[in-house]
């Protein structure tokens, strides 16, 4: 049965919410007894700084570079840094968590628009599908089938989905491109059809104009400043355009795909009444792994995304906050005897995506909702 409208969708559970009443008490106390924020620190504003600069320095550096390879290069760092606002900044500012200032939350929310992509869209996609609705078929918008790729054990197979393990990084280099040009008018037109949307007619003119102009200051700046301003050569810069989305498009998808189209995650489908029988907090733990907890670095980069079960169950904390909380997710879990799933590094997250994949290309429709 095919539910693509969240609006007939609920969760249900005969216990109600006693694992997330009680761990939301104790996540409220850490802050309170040490007395602190839950919005960004000095570490994130720092982070913020570094990111917006290594995206908007080296596109001006473009102008002042003689060789060519050295020009790639910059590029290559501008699409590093893509996927870095995208996931540490963007991303907080558009959950309501960068700051208590919804005035500051808005400005760097839109740091997205430097990207070429829609907040709107963004925020209908990501904070009402994905995170009401994580790992359902045809609602949840990240495990989507597209074009060749298949992310759900509940859609139809085809004979060249066995070899998706192999071609899927290319055609995840291919996301953010699809994102610039064509995605937030797709979006904009499948969310006022099916209803995530539900602005009136002239908040959906605005918001349309809104997203053309985006695109039009966008494609503007990030060509005619190279070829007008420069004069860089015309091949040339498309091929840097292309590489930049590529590596943002391969960091990104890949580190969204670490937390959800993994091993031992589930892929549950409501019943004939729109019920999913589960209560969504325990649904959260189901559907999400976290990655490469210990690794520092990663966790700095990639916006605390490698804690996905953390963000998931309080996406209004700020990420740098998520390694302080995730030792009272993971005990309260136990406590439960719910799943609190981990992949303990980067590779072996990666391994188990791509294991995922081969299974994926083979299995039928009325697979198992767990995959092992």
């Amino acid at each position: 049965m095919k539910h693509s409208n969240h609006t007939h969708l609920k969760f249900s559970h005969p216990d109600g919410n006693k694992f997330y009443s009680t761990l939301r008490a104790r996540v409220e106390a850490y802050f309170n007894e040490n007395k602190m924020s839950r919005y960004a620190n000095n570490e994130m504003i720092f982070k913020s700084v570094v990111l917006l600069s290594l995206y908007i320095l080296p596109f001006v550096a473009l102008g002042f570079i003689d060789y060519s390879s050295v020009r790639y290069i910059m590029w290559f760092l501008m699409g590093i840094a893509v996927a870095g606002i995208g996931m540490s900044v963007m991303h907080d500012a558009n959950h309501g968590s960068y700051s208590k200032n919804k005035t500051v939350n808005y400005l760097m929310s839109h740091t997205l628009n430097l990207l070429g992509g829609s907040a709107f869209n963004w925020r209908l996609q990501h904070n009402v599908l994905h995170h009401t609705f994580t790992n359902i078929t045809h609602v949840d918008e990240d495990i989507q089938d597209r074009l060749v790729l298949k992310f759900s054990p509940h859609t139809e197979v085809k004979s060249f989905h066995r070899f998706q393990w192999l071609y899927a990084f290319l055609f995840y280099g291919l996301i953010t491109i699809y994102w610039v040009i064509a995605k937030d008018f797709v979006q904009y037109v499948q969310f006022k059809k099916n209803g995530v949307n539900n602005s009136s007619a002239t908040e959906n003119n605005k918001i349309l104009l809104k997203i053309i102009l985006i695109k039009v200051f966008y494609l503007t700046g990030i060509f005619g400043v190279p070829l007008y301003l420069f004069q860089l050569p015309v091949v040339e810069t498309i091929l840097g355009f292309l590489m930049m989305h590529f590596v943002a498009g391969n960091i990104l998808t890949i580190i969204f795909q670490l937390a959800h189209t993994v091993e031992h995650t589930e892929h549950p489908l409501p019943n004939e009444s729109g019920i999913v029988e589960n209560e969504w907090a325990i649904h959260q733990l189901q559907t999400t792994v976290n990655f490469s907890p210990n690794n520092k670095i990663l966790s700095w980069y990639v916006g605390g995304l490698n804690y996905q079960i953390e963000h998931h169950l309080f996406p209004k904390i700020s990420h740098v906050y998520y390694p302080q909380i995730a030792p009272i997710v993971e005990q309260t879990a136990k406590e439960f005897n719910l799943p609190y799933m981990v992949n303990p590094t980067f590779f072996q997250a990666l391994n188990s995506h791509i294991r995922l994949m081969k299974k994926l290309g083979k299995i039928t429709p009325d697979f198992n909702t767990a995959i092992a």
